[in-house]
């Protein structure tokens, strides 16, 4: 697994549990909910649905840094499972996002950028 994909993977890592810890811990202060949604407006009623959003944000990008240490352990083979399935994982509902609502693109983009980066780099 080259520098570049190693790179991407841990940006995506950070942005996935930054995302997460927001999501979960910050989502009552306005300025978050207008960084993750473009309103200031609460939703209580998705304060289950956005906790759990959390936690997947987190472990996904747990589980990206999981796989760059594997690397650095040297077991390259889980090493690439890891970095791969989940940049795939994240890849997908970015575009689902972004198709589905429009006017969030640049959360979608945050979302699958910089592991699709990762993930084409991990071809060369």
């Amino acid at each position: 697994m080259n520098v570049v994909t190693q790179v991407f993977a841990l940006l995506a890592a950070l942005i996935h549990i930054g995302v997460g810890t927001q999501e979960r811990f910050f989502y009552h202060r306005p300025a978050v909910r207008i960084f993750l949604t473009t309103s200031t407006a609460d939703a209580p009623g998705v304060t289950l649905w956005r906790s759990g959003a959390a936690v997947c944000n987190t472990l996904l990008g747990l589980g990206l840094v999981a796989g760059v240490v594997a690397l650095h352990t040297g077991d390259t083979t889980a090493a690439r499972a890891l970095v791969g399935y989940l940049c795939g994982f994240l890849i997908v509902p970015a575009v689902l996002f972004a198709l589905s609502f429009p006017r969030l693109w640049r959360g979608a983009l945050g979302q699958g950028l910089a592991p699709a980066v990762a993930l084409v780099a991990a071809q060369f």
